[in-house]
């Protein structure tokens, strides 16, 4: 049936189609999501910072 080699590099292709998927996952789920909650934030410190001027 396979020959080791050929398990091996069946279990490498498998290893890096895992990791690619959970890359892309993160990339676009979590850091869209990180950067939106940190530019909501600065946008809430911009408007305090203007109320406690004026």
């Amino acid at each position: 049936m396979f020959e080791f080699d050929q398990y091996l590099g069946f279990l490498a292709f498998l290893a890096i189609l895992t990791i690619g998927f959970w890359l892309l996952i993160f990339l676009t789920a979590i850091i869209p999501y990180w950067i939106g909650g940190a530019l909501m934030e600065r946008l809430r410190e911009i408007k305090e910072s203007k109320k406690s001027k004026q």
